[in-house]
């Protein structure tokens, strides 16, 4: 059983890396804002946590779960060790998803509290779970929001389990759910097996700001299950907002999260006053992570200089009340006419700027081998190959490598494999937003 703790309030710092430099009339500046958060888990797994996190934990039960059977026992098991992975005090229970959504645990409405008891007492009613039925992923995650809300907890997460595709119904109904349900909890996604499509639940997790992946064997879905629950555990702050406070003429071009995956911000801007505006970020524990931001600054003359935008860790305050600052970093133009200066690519950069071509490149060629766009699929994910090798993405380069021949991979020259395992392509497109954090000297 794991041993947690009761983290402290964490402290965060913000580190900015760039090139400041601009030629005469440039505009465009690019900073990698690096986020890091220290300072959690200290005492141990039975520290009572005052109801300061809720998790609901989601598991489709629709009639392919039974096909092999495997599926529904790999669930139940590792629903069970999520359970037993619960903080004594977290609040938490369990939903079967079909083409409705089903209380298992604790029912009536209600939320249970982490205790030796209520622990042995989920596991039980999980022995009550089968499989029939269609998949209707939005009410499970209707029915998580409105247990979730009841609760006063800080931390409000859900981990979500499918092995199909969300047939019953509308994509739009699912699309409305998750506009609602965002920044009210985050979520954990994950598809058992081959059946389910990797762009529902990839989406689910991106607009819940949680994590997706694969499992493709149900053997190990206790293992991820228990890594996703710790992880859980060690959240400690929600909520938190990168703000960003531009000056009078500079306009934000986008804001991406680009360690430890890819993930644009740029549409998810809420207006934080005059010049300023926040973009969510979820929970955090003891972790570090990186976001690209690229500001176009109106153009000036050699020797000025000025302040392109301030980025600030912030965590809203109560009605009335001013956002508190956790920490902020500054963001700077400089015009010059050293032409060394001005054309140095700063390797933070670079390297994200790669990581961010690399994703896509991975996604646009798969697209494009779906379509039987065999030059096209080989152009771009042969690109793919060669930016991963280029920045010792080493998992990545291992996923392309079940997909592709790779004849050189500086080069990017590739050859398609004649057949690939579904399990090996989705796996790839699943995960291929994970990048490879740069190496800081």
């Amino acid at each position: 059983m794991a041993n947690f703790a009761k983290p402290s309030a964490p402290r965060f710092s913000v580190e900015v890396y760039q090139n400041e430099f601009l030629p005469e009339g440039g505009r465009d500046v690019h900073a990698i804002v690096t986020v890091t958060s220290t300072g959690g888990a200290t005492a141990t797994r039975a520290t009572p946590v005052d109801g300061s996190a809720a998790v609901v934990i989601m598991v489709d039960c629709s009639g392919s779960m039974e096909y092999p059977p495997d599926k529904m026992r790999g669930a139940r098991e590792a629903t069970a060790a999520a359970i037993d992975t619960l903080r004594d005090g977290t609040s938490f229970a369990v939903i079967a998803g079909t083409h409705v959504a089903k209380e298992v645990y604790p029912g009536q409405g209600r939320l249970a509290v982490a205790d030796p008891a209520t622990r042995a007492q989920a596991k039980e009613a999980l022995r009550g779970l089968s499989s029939g039925g269609g998949t209707a992923i939005g009410t499970w995650l209707r029915l998580a929001d409105g247990l979730l809300r009841q609760a006063p907890a800080v931390i409000r997460h859900g981990i979500l389990l499918t092995d199909g595709r969300n047939e019953h119904e509308e994509p739009e109904s699912l699309r409305a759910t998750l506009d609602a349900c965002a920044g009210r909890f985050t979520c954990d996604a994950r598809g058992v097996g081959t059946d389910w499509e990797v762009k529902e639940v990839t989406g689910i997790a991106s607009a819940l700001l949680g994590s997706a992946d694969i499992v493709a064997d149900p053997a190990h879905l206790t293992e991820d299950f228990t890594r996703m629950m710790e992880n859980v555990m060690g959240k400690e702050v929600a909520d938190v907002a990168l703000r960003l406070w531009t000056p009078v003429g500079v306009e934000i071009q986008y804001v991406k999260q680009v360690a430890p995956a890819v993930q644009d911000l740029t549409e998810r801007r809420t207006q934080a006053g005059p010049r300023a505006g926040d973009y969510p970020t979820g929970s955090w524990g003891d972790e570090s992570r990186e976001y690209h931001v690229c500001v176009r600054v109106p153009s000036a003359a050699v020797g000025q200089e000025m302040l392109a935008a301030r980025a600030s860790l912030v965590l809203p305050g109560a009605v009335g009340e001013p956002a508190a600052v956790l920490a902020q970093g500054l963001v700077r133009a400089v015009w010059t006419n050293d032409l060394a200066a001005s054309t140095a690519i700063n390797p933070q950069v670079a390297h994200y700027t790669g990581q961010a071509e690399l994703a896509q490149a991975i996604q646009l060629g798969l697209e494009a081998r779906k379509l039987g766009d065999v030059d096209g699929a080989t152009a771009r994910l042969g690109r793919a190959v060669q930016l991963a090798s280029a920045s010792g993405n080493a998992d990545t380069a291992k996923l392309l490598a079940k997909v592709v021949d790779v004849v050189d991979a500086a080069a990017g020259t590739v050859r398609l494999k004649a057949k690939v395992a579904d399990a090996d392509e989705m796996t790839l497109e699943t995960r291929s937003t994970q990048t490879v954090r740069v190496k800081k000297t």
